[in-house]
C-alpha cells in the first residue's frame, strides 16, 4: 500500500554523494539536507549491519523544507568505516559528536526500529542535548524478541524457515551473504501488504555489514532495557507504529507511550513496520504537526528560496 507523495527506500538510492566525517575514529558517510538556521534533526537509521542513510532521508528528508536535517550510516553499517566496537554507548556517543559537528547545541532525535532504540539510548544518556524525540516502532527492552518470534511462527503469510530466523535473530550470521539469505527469509513479514517483488527489491537495494549485526544482535541486545530511565526523558516525545507491526508490535510502543512522561502515541491503521513508507502522508503530517507544537521554525523558513 502506497501513498501518493511515498518515496520508498528501496526506490531510493542505497548511496548518494554524502560527505565522510571523521567521527570518534571512524569515517562516517553523512548528508544534510535543510536550511542551515533551523532546528536540527539527527534521524537514525534501523538494522546495524542492513539499514543505512537512505531510509531515514526518504523519511525524515521531507521535512527539510523546514528543519536541518542529518542522516548517517553509523560506524559499520551501509558506506561508514566500522573499526572499534559497536556498543551502544559507542553508538551513542558517534551520534553526539555529529551533534557536534553540525554545530548544534541540541537537537530533535529520531529514529526507527533499531534506530529506535539508539534514540532513545541518546536521550536517556546526553538529556540535556534533546529538545524532542520522535520515534518509530520500536521497543523499551528485548523482549520484543519473544514477541516477533511467536509472530513468525504464526504467519499464514510464508513458511518461515527457523533455523535462519534463530541465526539472524542471535547474531550468529556467518558472512555478508549469510546475512543477505537470512534478511531474504524474514523480509516478508514486515508490510502491511505482502509484494514479493517488493522483497526482491529491498534485497537487492541493502547495503550487508555482518559484524555490526552479529555483534548488535549477540552482545548488544540480550541486556538491553531502557524501562527503568525511561522516566526520567523530559523532552516531548512522540511515538508512532504500525497496528501489525510483527517485529516491535503496538504493545511495545504503548510501553514506551506510558513510560515516558506526557509522550504521544500514534497509531497507523494500514502499516506493517514502516508506516513513514506505507501511510506515508499520513505519518509525516503528524510528526510534522507535533515537531510544529514542540520546536517549531522561524515563520520564513518554509518560505525561503
Amino acid at each position: 500500500m502506497t501513498e501518493k507523495n511515498e518515496v520508498s527506500p528501496e526506490f531510493a538510492a542505497a548511496t548518494t554523494t554524502a560527505q565522510f566525517v571523521e567521527i570518534n575514529g571512524n569515517r562516517l558517510a553523512v548528508e544534510v539536507l535543510g536550511p542551515e538556521d533551523a532546528p536540527v534533526i539527527i534521524a537514525h537509521h534501523g538494522a546495524p549491519g542492513l539499514g543505512s542513510r537512505a531510509e531515514p532521508r526518504a523519511s525524515f528528508g521531507r521535512l527539510a523544507d523546514e528543519y536541518r536535517v542529518v542522516v548517517f550510516d553509523a560506524r559499520g553499517s551501509g558506506e561508514s568505516e566500522g573499526s572499534g566496537e559497536f556498543s551502544h554507548e559507542q553508538w551513542a556517543a558517534d551520534i553526539d559528536a555529529l551533534r557536534e559537528w553540525a554545530g548544534a547545541e541540541s537537537i530533535i532525535m529520531a529514529g526507527g526500529s533499531y534506530g529506535g532504540f539508539m534514540a532513545m539510548e541518546y536521550a536517556t544518556r546526553y538529556p540535556e542535548r534533546v529538545r524532542a524525540l520522535v520515534l518509530r516502532d520500536t521497543a523499551a527492552d528485548n523482549t520484543h524478541a519473544e514477541l516477533s518470534r511467536a509472530n513468525a511462527l504464526a504467519s499464514d503469510r510464508v513458511v518461515v524457515d527457523m533455523d535462519k530466523f534463530d541465526r539472524i535473530d542471535d547474531g550468529r550470521v556467518r558472512d555478508d551473504d549469510d546475512l543477505r539469505d537470512c534478511w531474504r527469509e524474514i523480509l516478508p513479514l514486515y508490510d502491511f501488504v505482502y509484494d514479493p517483488a517488493a522483497v526482491e527489491r529491498k534485497v537487492a537495494a541493502t547495503p550487508y555489514r555482518y559484524e555490526a549485526h552479529n555483534y548488535a544482535f549477540s552482545k548488544n541486545l540480550p541486556n538491553y532495557d531502557l524501562k527503568g530511565v525511561l522516566p526520567g526523558i523530559t523532552a516531548p516525545t512522540l511515538v508512532t507504529v504500525g497496528r501489525t507491526d510483527w517485529i516491535t508490535p503496538v504493545s511495545c510502543s504503548e510501553t514506551i507511550a506510558a513510560l515516558i512522561p506526557d509522550a504521544r502515541l500514534a497509531v497507523f491503521e494500514k502499516s506493517g513496520h514502516s508506516p513513514q513508507i506505507e501511510e506515508a502522508e499520513a505519518w509525516t503530517a503528524t510528526v510534522r504537526t507535533f515537531l510544529a507544537e514542540v520546536v517549531p521554525t522561524a515563520p520564513n523558513v518554509a518560505t525561503r528560496e
